[in-house]
């Protein structure tokens, strides 16, 4: 199986730290860093997750040129987020599809599917999101973005969580049959249906699980054409994720 993946790339930094006091500068926890552990993120999380779940599958990476850092600080006790440092997003240079080489169109062309996973940072515009997916067979988009007709016509399938459904609700409910909503524990909405999670699990830390959902339910769905199944599969692999600290990937 062959996937292509367009989106940023970032590295994912946990500082799991410990605090015994506060500051007595202000009324702040002093962290005492005990641990690091660095993931690659958002799109290359993607990535890590197809190949954690299909070790045979090919698949080819296209991501900015900048580098892009996500540091979060810990307390690795009660796994409670303190803060968390982006750096390296300030300027990053646009895709311009004309002049990707021709390993990656032809790669793009042949690919079983094509996941756009769109984190709105300025690497790809809309114009080039169409263009990806109009060259594909089967495509996937996760955005940030404000969407488009124009988007919902070039895509097989679109998936949102919660919010983002509630911001373009009126494209989704013009489209039912496009969007994948993911809902937490809840499960997933597709074309008036639900999919509630079959095992659900205490959730621990909901770091990268779209990126899981948008792996599992690409392959599933390219193995079988089957929308249902890649849904609850997608649900079954998310599921594990979140019971995991930090970014990670089903097992």
């Amino acid at each position: 199986m062959q996937v292509a993946v367009f989106g940023e790339l970032c590295t994912d930094r946990f500082v799991y730290s410990e605090i015994k006091r506060l500051s007595p500068e202000a009324p702040v926890p002093v962290l005492n860093p005990i641990e690091t552990i660095e993931n690659p993120g958002m799109a290359g999380n993607v990535v890590e997750n197809l190949h954690a779940m299909n070790e045979d599958a090919r698949v080819l990476h296209v991501w900015q040129d900048e580098e892009i850092t996500k540091t979060r600080f810990i307390e690795k006790k009660s796994n409670h987020m303190f803060v968390r440092l982006d750096e390296g997003e300030g300027q990053i240079s646009p895709l311009v599809f004309e002049d990707m080489p021709d390993q990656v169109v032809d790669f793009l062309h042949d690919a079983d599917a094509t996941i756009v996973s769109d984190y709105d940072k300025g690497f790809m515009d809309i114009k080039t999101i169409c263009k990806i997916a109009k060259d594909s067979h089967v495509s996937v988009l996760d955005s940030k973005k404000k969407l488009s007709v124009e988007v919902v016509d070039a895509f097989t399938f679109i998936k949102l969580n919660e919010g983002e459904a509630e911001y373009n609700k009126k494209l989704v409910a013009l489209y039912p049959e496009k969007f994948i909503v993911t809902l937490g524990a809840k499960g997933v909405y597709h074309n008036g249906k639900s999919y509630p999670s079959e095992n659900p699990q205490e959730t621990i830390d909901v770091s990268g699980a779209g990126d899981t959902f948008v792996a599992a339910f690409t392959l599933k769905f390219v193995e079988t054409g089957d929308t249902s199944e890649a849904i609850r599969y997608g649900n079954e692999m998310a599921g594990m994720v979140v019971t995991k600290r930090g970014v990670a990937v089903p097992k």
